[in-house]
């Protein structure tokens, strides 16, 4: 190895003549060798103290159980690979334990009844009486209840040790032997264990967890109860979010083994199993129950946290529909989980219940779902549950084989647009109108390139047309649709309009007795009506009709609608033909009241919508979690749909927050901004907003245009805008 020299400045002046001199001399041929290998340097970093580690790992290595004591060995270490030590038991460290235990159902008579499968079972219990209960919140039923807990290593001054290398022991001081109260759980060493992990620093927090077989001391080829993975929860949910129990809890293995079958909220009543929990969380404002009556009334779930805090869950807006399309969450096929097909075997009472509650009615008088929807003896009448969910999901997997086809495009007698509208089957043969809703609709709209049609110009609602209102050719089984409410743009010649449609098509909805979902006359009683996907028909405007001797423009490409699919399903909420949202809530349509928006008036923009106000970050919605975060641009956005500057000539409407929601105008850019920031911005962020060519004040959209001199594009790049929200 050379030997290598530090040289001050000085130095290295005073040798710079040396050393061209014996670069010249070089040139004469002088042959020069290397010098001797230098001293060995100092050992690299092999351990880290636990308070100056940035980053933070944790691993179980092993773990034993010996009449009834538990002992676990686990590591810590940085991102790099160094060794974490110093850990005692005075920092935040907590240590939980549960058995996957084998739940089989008793009757009366002391039979064997249902096979539920396994399911964890926590062995550190307590039991919990209500208090802080709120006095002005519905829908709650206090009761004492059981929860799963863990135990905190605070309380042993000996429990845990110190290697010194960055390896820890630590024994139990819950012994599992004989455990009775407040839950019995009886140890079998047969069962998978699973023992889990948290620590929480200032700054970190890190889980971590071991499932293995005591008898066996096997840690793979065991019972497992591997049904969802993580990953799916991020295909809706930022990581960030779902940090629960004060940013503590990150692993989904770790909430199962704590959000068991016998846990409960004393403050709610409601159960906080994992399995009831989520699936009642994800049904949000869609979740109903029925009375006696059989009345539909609203059941929403709600937990009441540390100091009488509601979440109240009911907020969650627009979730997942249908809510029988499990495949969301419940992801199989290549590097699924290992049991992802678990949720088809129907062992689980608390996920129906948690999605469709209870129902008093003459055919459902208890709980016990899976005594007659299930896979091995299902009831004759409506079958599994796997059957019933497939009878939903049927209807919207032959909706989407169908089509609908535009032609005949032109003007009438009275220059207003017509065209002709038929729907296909999946042999592209046309579909007789009994099985179309006739009230459903078709929309024109143009300037798709830019923002569509001004509002006054055309307002959405002048530039819809249903099929009720247009001729029906029974020969032809074609619709002519002509938009009477419309009246065509003057500068029309050489603009691109798109026709798109939201066409529904009707189904039997499945029920009692139902074996085959197919179309349905949509008179009939009970029939489930589904939009027909179909991308909107696209063409420039000639003289007097489509030349279809010019491309059709398209539209900038900003948010990745299968995004927005992934999260929401097959329908957000209404016209649901894709994600068309931005065709009727343009950047200029009129504000709407909101009780609980500064100034009283908010945009009904697709933008606004989207960022703001109906449900993307939940904690204004009453929710602390913070789903989903919206500073994740890319949960929606594509990689390039953040680009500043693309649209000089926008302007968005608002309300002045400050002067009882008067219409204020506001610049392209600034208005992107504002549609979050609008309640919280600083004089400072609206000087240096103004002060970059922005306007915040505008009296009308021309107004704006001949003010505005935007250079937000200037500094805020993509990767600058990335970088400021968190990505």
């Amino acid at each position: 190895m050379m030997k290598r020299f530090n040289f001050n400045a000085a130095s290295k002046a005073l040798l710079g003549a040396g050393l061209l001199s014996l670069v010249l001399a070089g040139c004469g041929g002088s042959d020069g060798t290397d010098g001797q290998d230098g001293a060995p340097g100092e050992p690299g970093l092999t351990t880290l103290s636990i308070d100056n580690a940035t980053t933070l790992k944790a691993d179980f290595t092993d773990a034993s159980i010996s009449n009834g004591s538990v002992s676990v060995t686990f590591s810590l270490t940085n991102a790099n690979g160094v060794a974490v030590v110093g850990l005692t038991k005075d920092y935040d460290l907590r240590f939980g334990i549960a058995q996957l235990t084998h739940v089989v159902d008793t009757n009366s008579d002391g039979s064997t009844g249902f096979d539920h499968g396994y399911q964890w079972q926590s062995y550190i219990n307590v039991t919990k009486a209500p208090s802080n209960v709120p006095t002005d919140v519905d829908n709650l039923n206090p009761s004492t209840q059981t929860q799963a807990t863990v135990e905190s290593v605070s309380n042993c001054d000996n429990c845990l040790v110190d290697n010194g290398d960055g390896t820890y022991t630590y024994t139990y001081q819950n012994n599992i032997a004989n455990v009775t109260t407040p839950v019995s759980v009886t140890y079998d060493a047969d069962d998978t264990q699973r023992v889990t992990l948290e620590l929480k620093t200032d700054t970190l927090a890190v889980n971590a967890h071991f499932d293995w077989q005591p008898s066996s001391g096997m840690t793979s080829g065991i019972q497992t109860r591997n049904v969802v993975s993580i990953d799916a929860c991020y295909t809706c949910h930022q990581p960030d979010s779902l940090k629960a129990h004060g940013g503590r809890r990150l692993d989904l293995a770790n909430c199962e083994a704590c959000h068991t079958a016998t846990s409960g909220d004393p403050e709610s009543g409601n159960s906080i199993d994992f399995t009831y929990m989520i699936h009642a969380i994800h049904r949000g404002s869609a979740r109903v129950t029925y009375d006696a009556d059989g009345n539909e009334v609203a059941d929403p779930y709600k937990i009441v946290g540390y100091g009488g805090s509601v979440e109240d869950f009911s907020e969650v807006n627009f979730p997942q529909t249908p809510a029988a399309d499990c495949s969301v969450c419940h992801v199989q096929g290549t590097n699924a989980p290992s049991d992802a097909a678990l949720f088809t075997e129907e062992k689980s009472n608390t996920a129906c219940i948690a999605c469709h509650s209870e129902k008093p009615s003459a055919h459902h008088d208890s709980t016990d779902c899976m005594s007659c929807h299930n896979a091995e003896s299902p009831y004759t009448g409506t079958g599994s549950a796997v059957k019933r969910h497939g009878d939903v999901l049927k209807a919207y997997t032959l909706a989407q084989e169908m089509s609908v086809k535009v032609s005949n495009i032109g003007l009438d007698a009275n220059g207003k647009l017509t065209f002709g509208v038929q729907v296909l089957d999946a042999d592209g043969n046309a579909v007789d109108q009994t099985y179309i809703n006739q009230s459903s609709r078709m929309v024109v709209g143009w300037d798709i390139d830019k923002d569509f049609p001004a509002y006054s110009e055309a307002s959405y609602s002048n530039r819809r047309a249903s099929l009720s209102a247009g001729t029906y050719d029974a020969a032809t089984k074609t619709y002519t649709v002509t938009m009477t409410s419309m009246n065509m743009p003057a500068d029309a010649s050489g603009k691109t309009f798109e026709i798109w449609s939201t066409l529904q098509a009707c189904f039997n909805n499945g029920g009692y007795g139902v074996d085959d979902i197919q179309l349905t006359d949509c008179s009939a009683d009970n029939v489930r009506k589904v939009y027909i996907k179909q991308d909107p028909y696209r063409f420039v405007w000639g003289d007097n009709g489509e030349d279809s001797s010019v491309t059709a423009a398209t539209r900038r490409t900003i948010i990745d609608t299968t995004k927005c699919q992934g999260c929401h399903g097959e329908e957000i909420h209404h016209y649901d033909n894709g994600v068309n949202c931005q065709t009727c809530h343009t950047p200029d349509k009129p504000l709407i009241s909101s009780s609980t928006y500064a100034g009283g008036k908010i945009p009904s923009s697709f933008m606004f919508k989207a960022h703001e106000r109906d449900g993307h970050y939940l904690k204004y919605s009453g929710l602390g979690s913070g789903t989903v975060l919206k500073t994740d641009c890319e949960t929606c956005h594509t990689s390039t749909g953040i680009t500043l500057g693309r649209d000089p000539d926008r302007a968005w409407r608002y309300g002045d927050t400050a002067n009882n929601g008067a219409e204020i105008w506001v610049s392209s850019d600034a208005g992107v901004c504002l549609s979050c920031h609008q309640q919280y911005l600083t004089d400072a962020a609206k000087s240096h907003i103004e002060t970059n060519g922005g306007i915040l004040d505008g009296s009308s959209i021309s107004d704006v245009q001949q003010r505005a001199a935007e250079t937000c594009k200037t500094c805020h790049t993509p990767s600058q805008l990335m970088e400021a929200h968190g990505n």
